[in-house]
C-alpha cells in the first residue's frame, strides 16, 4: 500500500480544527498539497496553513449549508488545482437537545440545520467534486461518519439521521461510480477528543463515556487521521463501499 500523496492533490472539509486538523497535517507530512475547508474560523485556517509541512496548500471558505457556497469554493479550487485528487468529507456539527420540548417550528430548524450541513452538503458536493474526478480519471472520496448512525443519538435525532444516511450515500456512490474509478469510504469514529466534545468529556458525563470503550478512553484525532490516509493510498481500491467502525469496541456489530 502507498502512503505517499506527493503530487496529490487533497481537499479536507472541516479541515481547521479537531479531526480534520490531524487528517490535513498528516496529508502534508505525507506529500500531498492540501486544501483546508473552513466555514467561519479563518484565523484557525490560515494558522494552519503556515504551520504544516510542505508548499502549494490552500485554504478555502464555504457554507457547506449553502449550495452556491459550495459551487464557489469549487470553482476557486478548481481555478488553482485541475483536480482533486481525494475528496475528505469531514465536517459536520452536533447539536444536543431534548426534541420534545421544543417547539415546532424550533424543532425544524434544529433538524434542518443539522440535516443540511452533515448530508446535504457533503452530497453536493460529492457531486461536483466527482464530476471533476471522472473527467480526469479518477480518484478517491472519503466520508467520515459516526457510530451514531447505528446506535441512535436520543439527543441529537438529526445527527443520527445524518450520519446514517451518509453511510448509505456513501454505499450507493461506491457502486455508482467505481466505473469511473473513483472509490469511496466511510469511517464511523466513535466518541473523539476535540474542540466539539472538549466540553462533553469536562462535564460529569466524560467519565461514563470513557468507560464505553474497554480501552476506557475516546479517540484521539490523529488516529482517525490514520484510517484516512490508508483507505486513500493506493491499494486500497478492492474496499471501496466499506464502512469502517474506529470506536474502540465501544460500539460492535456485525
Amino acid at each position: 500500500m502507498n502512503i505517499s500523496f506527493t503530487n496529490k492533490s487533497v481537499l479536507v472539509t472541516g479541515g481547521s480544527r479537531g479531526i480534520g486538523k490531524a487528517i490535513v497535517t498528516m496529508f502534508a507530512e505525507s506529500g500531498a498539497k492540501v486544501i483546508i475547508h473552513y466555514n467561519k474560523d479563518q484565523t484557525a485556517a490560515n494558522h494552519l496553513l503556515n504551520t504544516i509541512q510542505g508548499d502549494g496548500h490552500i485554504i478555502v471558505q464555504a457554507d457547506l449549508a449553502s449550495p452556491d457556497s459550495i459551487g464557489e469554493m469549487v470553482s476557486q479550487i478548481h481555478s488553482v488545482y485541475e483536480k482533486v485528487d481525494i475528496l475528505v468529507n469531514n465536517a459536520g456539527i452536533y447539536d444536543e437537545r431534548e426534541s420534545l420540548d421544543l417547539e415546532y417550528n424550533d424543532f425544524q430548524r434544529f433538524f434542518r440545520k443539522t440535516m443540511d450541513i452533515n448530508l446535504t452538503g457533503p452530497v453536493n458536493l460529492s457531486f461536483l467534486i466527482a464530476r471533476h474526478m471522472k473527467a480526469h480519471g479518477g480518484g478517491k472520496i472519503v466520508n467520515i461518519t459516526s457510530r451514531g448512525a447505528f446506535r441512535g443519538e436520543p439527543s441529537s435525532w438529526p445527527y443520527g439521521a445524518s450520519k446514517a444516511a451518509m453511510n448509505a450515500v456513501g454505499q450507493s456512490m461506491a457502486v455508482a461510480l467505481a466505473p469511473d474509478n473513483i472509490h469511496v469510504y466511510t469511517i464511523a469514529p466513535g466518541y473523539v477528543f476535540t474542540d466539539m466534545t472538549e466540553h462533553i468529556m469536562e462535564s460529569s458525563r466524560g467519565q461514563a463515556i470513557n468507560k464505553q470503550s474497554p480501552l476506557n478512553r475516546i479517540a484521539k484525532p490523529e488516529e482517525i487521521a490514520r484510517v484516512v490516509l490508508m483507505v486513500s493510498g493506493d491499494g486500497s481500491e478492492y474496499m471501496t463501499g466499506c464502512i469502517i467502525d474506529v470506536n474502540g469496541a465501544s460500539y460492535l456489530r456485525s
